[in-house]
């Protein structure tokens, strides 16, 4: 059950923050990150432990991001703090995807190889799906989902080994999310 509703509050969220974007109100989308966020944190073990993983994550997220934008492979609809930095609702988007690393991701942990071959597609597909919903732009298609599947498979390991260490919900995947907090 902790993996269903860890993946659900996930893609609601997710599509929210896409949406709202593409219809130049991402704050809808950040307040349902933030939601998510704050319900996945009260329902952790460790709180703080999580929080500075999501921290971290937000900080990684902003910087891949923004470099994706100086570089002109990837352009935001609505958001934007300034015209060289990835959109808040960009780096919430990262900080919600760190709510999924040791809950419905936990699998991946410790099989490398598996988790750069997740990171090299399930990254460049969100930003194609992120672009076909019309909250993002990939300014050259071919040449940013390449960068994008080096990029994220190699962040994805990265990722997945500070999760490790951050672990705030230290349970089995198949544990009850609910009961994790005594």
């Amino acid at each position: 059950m902790a993996i269903f509703i860890n993946i659900l509050a996930f893609q609601v969220a997710w599509f929210a923050a896409v949406l709202s974007a593409a219809h130049a109100m991402p704050w809808i989308g950040a307040l349902t990150m933030a939601a998510v966020i704050c319900l996945h944190l009260a329902r952790s073990r460790r709180p703080s432990n999580e929080f500075m993983l999501i921290l971290v994550c937000g900080v990684i997220g902003g910087i891949w991001d923004s470099l994706l934008v100086a570089q002109g492979l990837v352009a935001y609809t609505s958001g934007m703090f300034a015209q060289f930095l990835a959109p808040y609702w960009i780096i919430g988007m990262w900080m919600l995807f760190a709510t999924t690393l040791n809950i419905s991701m936990a699998w991946l942990k410790n099989r490398t190889l598996l988790a750069i071959a997740f990171g090299a597609i399930g990254g460049p597909l969100a930003y194609l799906t992120g672009q076909k919903l019309g909250g993002i732009e990939l300014v050259d298609p071919l040449l940013a989902l390449a960068v994008l599947a080096v990029g994220w498979g190699g962040m994805m390991p990265v990722l997945l080994a500070i999760a490790t260490r951050l672990d705030g919900i230290n349970v089995s995947p198949g544990a009850n999310y609910a009961k994790v907090r005594s």
